[in-house]
């Protein structure tokens, strides 16, 4: 049955996440080129760390929004990345409890007031061997947040219908670790949406809208 609290589109996200997900070949569309590694989640779980993030969603000014964070540069990992919300699983946590935990600490958000709508597929993540849990969530109005300072930079509201516009995903060749790659990214403003943050919207938006692969 639908949930009159939830905006159309929403309701149909949260339909689709109890069907068979897109998955990997999904979460692909947007991995770096060479890739680190397309090993399934499935055949890193047991051996993997857990990490649990919120895929939160909003309405504002007439629009449904997406909350994503700029990490600070005094961050063990990651460091001035675009992330959700979410971090580390804890004993005897499921990973919602992970993530909703995770995002009250990061943005001093009130748990209580979130709806979950249900899981992404898993993503691992070779270089630190860390699988991450994507849950997806829904905040019935815009987030009053109270960033942690030595965690967030900088907070991210993206509206969901610019991510879904064929013009934001772009490419470039990037240098790191001494080798180049060729990184496909979502563009918001000044930022570049990429990594493991773009793989898991990837999966997501393909649920939306069939996303066109990004153009060399």
């Amino acid at each position: 049955m639908d949930d009159p609290t939830l905006p159309r589109q929403l309701e149909e996200l949260k339909q689709k996440l109890k069907g068979p997900l897109p998955g990997l070949k999904a979460q692909l569309g947007m991995a770096p080129e060479p890739r680190p590694g397309t090993r399934p989640y499935r055949d890193a779980e047991a051996s993997s760390l857990r990490a649990g993030v919120l895929v939160l969603f909003y309405p504002k000014d007439g629009r449904l929004h997406l909350l994503l964070t700029r990490r600070t540069e005094r961050v063990f990992a990651h460091r001035g990345e675009i992330s959700f919300p979410g971090g580390t699983q804890h004993p005897g946590e499921t990973i919602e409890k992970t993530a909703l935990r995770e995002t009250a600490e990061e943005l001093g958000l009130v748990p209580d007031a979130i709806v979950l709508l249900g899981r992404l597929t898993p993503l691992y993540i070779p270089a630190s061997n860390f699988c991450i849990y994507p849950v997806v969530a829904y905040l019935p109005e815009p987030p009053d947040v109270r960033p942690q300072a030595e965690e967030v930079a900088e907070v991210l509201e993206i509206p969901v219908d610019h991510l879904l516009d064929p013009q934001t995903v772009r490419r470039g060749t990037w240098a790191r670790d001494g080798r180049s790659f060729d990184v496909p990214f979502y563009a918001f403003g000044e930022h570049k949406i990429w990594g493991a943050t773009a793989i898991v919207l990837a999966e997501m938006l393909s649920l939306w809208a069939n996303r066109p692969s990004p153009s060399p």
